[in-house]
C-alpha cells in the first residue's frame, strides 16, 4: 500500500507519499480500507518531530479515517466484513490501509457521506469527553470556546448548543466568526479586537463561563481564570500559546473553579473505547437527526498532505482539511 511518511522531521515537504508494508491486524483489531482522513494539529507536530506516536501504534500521521473494513483479526465481533466505518486512530490515518482496535470504530451516522465521516472521530471524541465527560456542561449553562471556527470549535458549538447551553466563541476574523454564528454560536468575540474577559462578563450579566473550552494553554491560563464563573471549569486541551504559565491560586480558590488538561492519543485502549461508546451513544443520534454535521473547509487528495498541512498551519480553514486517499 501507500502511505503519508516522514523521513526526515520538517516542513510541509517533509511528508512523503510513499510505498510501505500493509498492517495486519492483530488480536481485536480490524483492517480498515481507508476512504479518507483529516488533518489535526497533533499531525502537524508529529510532522515536526514535537509529537511521536505512542509505542506500537502507526509511524504514518492521521488520528481519524473512514473507510470500509477489509479485515477482521481474532477475537473481533459485532462488524462484518464491507461494513461503512469511521475511526478514532492513535496514527495511521493518511495511508491506503489502517489497523485499528475494534473499540474504537464506529459505524457511519445516517446521513452522513463516508467521506465526510473521516471529519467526525477525532474532534467529536474531543469535545465530548472533555466538555461533557470531564466538565459536566449543562443545559442553560455558559460555553467558551476559543478557536470557534476550528474543527473542535465547530463540532464544540453545535453540541453545546444540542444540549441547551449558551455559546460564546472567539476567533480572529469576521467571517470565522460568522459561520460560528451560523452554526449558532451566540457570542462572538474577535480575539484580534476585543478582550475576551470583558466581552464573556457583560454576555453573562458579571458571572463569566461555566465552562472554557481552551486550545491555547499559557498564553490564555490567567484570562481564563479571569473568565471563568463561580464553581466553572476550564479544560486544556491544546497548546498553541505555549506550555508554562503563572497560575493565580487564588483566584481560582475564590471562585471554587477547575481546571483539567487532557489528550486523547494516548489513552489506554479501555479509555479510549468508553469514549467512542460515549460518543455513539449521545451524539451519534443528533448527527442521524441533522442537529450535528461535520464542518468540511475541502477535500485533498492524500499524497497532496503538505499543502493540507500548509493550510492548517496558517489557519486559512473554517472546520475540517480531508485527505482522500486514491
Amino acid at each position: 500500500m501507500y502511505a503519508i511518511t516522514i523521513p526526515e522531521p520538517g516542513g510541509p515537504e517533509a511528508l512523503v507519499w510513499d510505498e510501505v508494508p500493509d498492517p495486519v491486524p492483530g488480536e481485536g483489531e480490524v483492517l480498515v480500507e481507508v476512504v479518507a482522513s483529516a488533518v489535526n494539529r497533533a499531525d502537524v507536530l508529529q510532522r515536526q518531530g514535537f509529537y511521536d506516536p505512542p509505542p506500537g501504534a502507526s509511524p504514518h500521521p492521521g488520528l481519524e479515517c473512514s473507510g470500509r473494513i477489509a479485515a477482521l483479526g481474532t477475537g473481533v465481533s459485532g462488524w462484518t466484513v464491507g461494513d461503512p466505518v469511521c475511526a478514532l486512530l492513535a496514527g495511521g490515518g493518511y495511508a491506503q490501509k489502517v489497523a485499528v482496535p475494534a473499540g474504537q470504530l464506529l459505524p457511519v451516522p445516517e446521513g452522513v457521506d463516508l467521506t465526510r465521516a473521516a471529519a467526525l472521530p477525532e474532534v467529536v471524541s474531543t469535545v465530548w469527553s472533555n466538555v461533557f465527560m470531564v466538565a459536566h456542561l449543562r443545559p442553560g449553562e455558559t460555553l467558551l470556546v476559543h478557536g470557534g471556527s476550528s474543527g473542535i470549535g465547530t463540532m464544540a458549538i453545535q453540541l453545546a448548543k444540542a444540549v441547551g447551553a449558551k455559546v460564546a466563541v472567539t476567533a480572529g476574523t469576521k467571517e470565522k466568526l460568522d459561520r460560528c454564528a451560523e452554526l449558532g454560536a451566540d457570542v462572538l468575540i474577535n480575539y484580534r479586537e476585543q478582550d475576551f474577559v470583558e466581552e464573556i462578563r457583560q454576555a453573562t450579566g458579571g458571572a463569566g463561563a461555566d465552562v472554557i473550552l481552551d486550545n491555547m494553554g499559557a498564553k490564555y491560563l490567567d484570562r481564563n481564570v479571569q473568565a471563568l464563573a463561580v464553581n466553572g471549569r476550564l479544560a486544556i486541551i491544546g497548546m498553541q500559546g505555549g506550555a508554562k504559565g503563572e497560575l493565580n491560586i487564588g483566584a481560582l480558590l475564590g471562585k471554587r473553579a477547575a481546571i483539567s488538561a487532557t489528550s486523547l492519543r494516548a489513552r489506554p485502549l479501555d479509555e479510549k473505547a468508553a469514549i467512542v461508546a460515549a460518543v455513539r451513544e449521545h451524539v451519534w443520534p443528533l448527527l442521524a437527526a441533522g442537529h450535528v454535521r461535520p464542518v468540511v473547509d475541502r477535500e485533498l487528495p492524500m499524497p497532496q498532505a503538505a499543502e493540507a498541512h500548509r493550510l492548517v498551519e496558517e489557519s486559512g480553514h473554517i472546520g475540517k482539511v480531508l485527505l482522500v486517499a486514491p
